[in-house]
């Protein structure tokens, strides 16, 4: 069973950085995706940055490109995003999604988030000015 769990949340001032941390377990093959997603209240689900377990690649929305940075520790199973200048427009509450055998990742990012298999709980970002 993959479970993913998300870190790392907790309040931020407008233009500060926080690490968010997705840890995750039970995948049988390194053929998946991890996306970081969020949703404000009141509005969908959007994904901000893509890595691929398959590739090692990554992909950005354009409103965080520059900002935010994904990466991995594969020893721990752990996908990060370090998030800088953050703005009180991106509270959320942020999600770490899964996806086996994905498509490049251009084409992840293009897809509506209910295509993502697994889902964490999420962890609350509230960015205060």
């Amino acid at each position: 069973e993959v479970q993913l769990v998300e870190s790392g949340g907790g309040l931020v001032q407008a233009g500060g950085s926080l690490t968010l941390s997705c840890t995750t377990s039970g995948f049988t093959f390194d053929s998946y995706a991890i996306g970081w997603y969020r949703q404000a209240p009141w509005k969908e689900r959007e994904g901000v940055a893509w890595l691929s377990r398959v590739d090692g690649s990554t992909y950005y929305a354009d409103s965080v490109k520059g900002r935010f940075t994904i990466t991995r520790d594969n020893a721990k199973n752990t996908v990060f995003l370090q998030m800088n200048r953050l703005t009180t427009e991106e509270t959320a509450v942020y999600y770490c999604g899964g996806l086996d055998h994905p498509p490049p990742l251009e084409i992840v990012a293009r897809t509506s988030a209910n295509a993502m298999d697994y889902w964490g709980k999420g962890t609350q970002v509230p960015v205060s000015s």
